[in-house]
């Protein structure tokens, strides 16, 4: 799925969207994964000082980290 849809799907209220398209839709936003630690993903953003904490769920992201 492009990241338009992707985006669109979450400004929508979707909590249906999957681990992978939501990596794509924070990589999409300028964001890169800069380590794993168990489950967590952590991105950074070189212009955004707060980290982006992602968890994988049963190949889903959790619904409210796609809020």
């Amino acid at each position: 799925m492009n990241k338009r849809k992707i985006l669109e799907r979450a400004l929508a209220g979707s909590k249906n969207i999957s681990f992978s398209d939501m990596i794509t839709l924070v990589e999409g936003f300028g964001f890169r994964l800069s380590r794993v630690k168990g489950s967590h993903h952590i991105f950074t953003h070189p212009r955004v000082v707060e980290l982006v904490n992602l968890q994988n769920v049963k190949g889903k992201a959790k619904p409210y980290q796609i809020r």
